[in-house]
């Protein structure tokens, strides 16, 4: 078969199907479009749950941002709050509130561990900010919350060694709190005897507890101090310049 024969033929079946491929589509241009539609939305399915969760992660990480450079300000609303007589810090309890949402509904372990232990920080300071005194039975309950969320933060990152140690660490507080120092010196023995929280900031904290913390287990006596007589004040005799005295004239 001669080549012009062979290129004439491929080019008469090339026309021949696309002559059928057109009135295919004419007389099934439904079917297209429905396969077409599909084809999108299996193609969409594929890539928005990838991007939905970027988009979420990125929300969830500026709102934590925006809650934890809101503390600050608040802490300092308090305490001038305070000074006029006035008791704000119930404002700690709900910002903690807002983090213990974000770190229960996080897919993300480490924003939740941050998250659960700024929260339970946030539980301890507020019992130091509040004014008037504060019973037994508050202390223990917002105390044992603490601990809780301290519990989370280390359940939800423990392969983080920094969140982790900071966590036992708060553990460590929360046990000061209520008053346990021997359970409180055991975790802050446990976090510098363990090599993998060595170089954590957690670690430096739980040495310098462990060196101050037996001043503020001891009861201050103030003793009173004995009455003295005033001492008797003291005439020195200091020579008389005549040139001072104005001498009465005859």
């Amino acid at each position: 078969m001669k080549s012009e024969h062979r290129h004439q033929l491929k080019t008469n079946e090339l026309a021949e199907g696309i002559e059928h491929l057109v009135q295919w589509a004419k007389q099934n241009y439904k079917t297209l479009i429905y396969v077409g539609i599909i084809t999108v939305l299996v193609i969409g399915s594929f890539f928005w749950p990838k991007r939905k969760g970027n988009l979420d992660a990125a929300a969830e990480q500026l709102e934590l941002t925006k809650i934890l450079t809101k503390i600050p300000q608040e802490k300092a609303g308090i305490i001038s709050a305070k000074a006029k007589g006035e008791d704000r810090s119930i404002m700690l309890i709900q910002i903690a509130d807002n983090l213990d949402n974000i770190a229960k509904n996080t897919d993300n372990n480490q924003m939740a561990a941050i998250a659960f232990i700024k929260e339970a920080d946030l539980l301890r300071t507020e019992l130091h900010y509040r004014s008037g005194n504060i019973n037994k039975d508050d202390l223990t309950t917002q105390i044992e919350r603490a601990k809780n969320s301290y519990n989370q933060a280390i359940e939800k990152n423990a392969e983080n060694p920094s969140l982790t140690a900071a966590a036992k660490f708060g553990l460590g507080l929360c046990d000061e709190e209520l008053g346990n120092f021997q359970q409180a010196k055991q975790t802050y023995n446990d976090i510098i005897e363990n090599p993998d929280f060595n170089g954590t900031v957690a670690a430096h904290q739980a040495k310098q507890r462990l060196e101050i913390m037996d001043h503020f287990q001891k009861n201050l006596v103030f003793k009173v101090a004995k009455k003295t007589a005033p001492p008797e004040p003291v005439i020195k005799n200091v020579p008389l310049d005549v040139t001072d005295i104005n001498l009465p004239t005859q």
